[in-house]
């Protein structure tokens, strides 16, 4: 396995990829993007919730994915969330002048998804919910509960998520969105801070 990393702190923009016997994923990252994503992983549905993650967090997105698909979406799902995490937290670097904290809550018909998260550097996640399909076309619906975890772990985000209704594709979709609104909230820059957001003086 071999990992590369290059981030851009001034511009806040990161670009990673990874090789392993299960995937190849080439991951580039831009926070204080528009919205912008091209992404390509081999299952639909998935490419569809990144595309959103992007135009909601106004994050400017591509992925590029070859992953053992014959085998079922598992690792490809994982692996992603792992090389995203790792560009998150490449692009935001020493974290100054971040926000740091978000709660956000988005409806999608009936179902609704919350997401609370702290940019700590403290990896954490909590889920309370279950979806109401096992799967969405190729995509097994779980996978969104451990793109949640695999992202938290590797970005460094203290990440508590809930989601209820009776459709998984709305119930997915939702937390996606909601996953995106509540980081860009908390990795803007607040205008009246200047050092990094903690009395330990770094995250």
């Amino acid at each position: 396995m071999s990992d590369d990393a290059d981030a851009d702190a001034t511009s806040r923009t990161a670009a990673v990829s990874r090789e392993t016997a299960e995937t190849t994923i080439e991951v580039t990252l831009t926070i204080d993007g528009d919205g912008d994503a091209a992404v390509d992983t081999g299952i639909g549905f998935f490419d569809h919730m990144l595309e959103a993650f992007a135009k909601h967090g106004l994050f400017d997105l591509t992925v590029q994915c070859d992953g053992d698909l014959h085998i079922d979406d598992h690792h490809t799902v994982e692996d992603v969330a792992i090389v995203l995490g790792d560009a998150l937290a490449e692009a935001l670097g020493d974290k100054r002048g971040i926000v740091r904290y978000a709660d956000r809550q988005v409806p999608l018909d009936e179902a609704v998804a919350g997401v609370v998260v702290d940019v700590s550097g403290r990896p954490h996640f909590a889920f309370d919910g279950e979806f109401s399909q096992e799967s969405i076309g190729d995509f097994t619906s779980d996978m969104a509960r451990h793109f949640g975890y695999s992202l938290a772990m590797h970005a460094g985000l203290a990440l508590h998520a809930e989601v209820r209704g009776d459709n998984a594709h709305h119930e997915v979709e939702a937390l996606f969105k909601a996953l995106a609104r509540s980081l860009d909230d908390a990795t803007r820059v607040d205008p009246r801070r200047s050092d990094t957001p903690s009395t330990k003086g770094e995250l």
